[in-house]
């Protein structure tokens, strides 16, 4: 069995904010959009969609053993039972009394933007795509659910999962990133492009005298919720120093100073 954990590289004692940290440091190094290997990258996503479920990761903990065991390691399938005795169609049946669950990783992009997607759900006759609205607005673990989506009309339901973003955090429907600007544009203000969640590029005034730390408004750039409701997107503003300063500004600064 894989080692979550291991992938990941945290103990199997780490808190909640420890493993979700691992996996936003892991998900931006390895992101296919950044070069990285996309094999990994799923494997970094399955070990956090465990991990970074409480209940989930209690059951990986300490797994439950399977019913029906033999000593020759031997495990019969219900189902296959089941559809011996009183025909194919039984686990198409037990399919429509109930819901198919599955989880399903998206970006904080496609919450901004919502949008039709193709997955696939496994049936008796193999693998079957099927078309689903991924609603805007969706937060981390809600279940929405398809009607007559699933193998033999039964309802599908996705839970969905939004990977962290390595530029925006989110916070609620407001999303914070961070930018560096150099020291004497705070000082005497300047004008800066950034882009958005979805890319577009936008113009920000940075203000004279602007402290590190502040944040800077970007309207109705944040996330919608799913009543409609839109969030802004915040710059929060950090400075750097110039590794080369000109003798004259170095003398004008310790004048200033004495």
């Amino acid at each position: 069995m894989t080692d979550h954990y291991a992938t990941l590289g945290v103990a199997r004692t780490a808190t909640q904010d420890e493993i979700k940290r691992a996996f936003r440091r892991l998900a931006s190094q390895h992101h296919p959009d950044k070069g990285g290997d996309t094999a990994k990258f799923q494997e970094i996503q399955a070990a956090y969609d465990t991990l970074g479920d409480e209940a989930k990761r209690a059951e990986y903990n300490n797994p439950r053993p399977q019913f029906g065991g033999f000593p020759n390691g031997t495990h019969f399938n219900m189902n296959d039972i089941f559809s011996s005795m009183f025909g194919q169609n039984f686990a198409q049946q037990q399919a429509r009394r109930g819901h198919v669950r599955m989880s399903l990783w998206i970006s904080l992009a496609d919450v901004a933007t919502g949008g039709q997607r193709t997955v696939t759900i496994g049936t008796q006759q193999g693998a079957q795509a099927v078309e689903i609205e991924v609603p805007r607005g969706i937060d981390d673990g809600d279940n929405v659910q398809y009607q007559g989506l699933g193998p033999g009309g039964a309802d599908l339901v996705v839970q969905y999962r939004v990977q962290p973003d390595p530029n925006w955090e989110r916070q609620g429907l407001n999303l914070i990133t961070n930018r560096k600007i150099n020291v004497f544009d705070l000082i005497l203000g300047a004008d800066i492009r950034v882009r958005d969640l979805l890319g577009n590029e936008l113009s920000m005034t940075v203000p004279s005298g602007t402290q590190p730390g502040t944040l800077l408004r970007l309207k109705g750039r944040g996330l919608p919720n799913r009543q409609g409701q839109q969030g802004d997107a915040f710059v929060r503003i950090s400075t750097e120093l110039p590794i080369h300063i000109a003798p004259e500004i170095r003398e004008a600064i310790q004048k200033h100073h004495k």
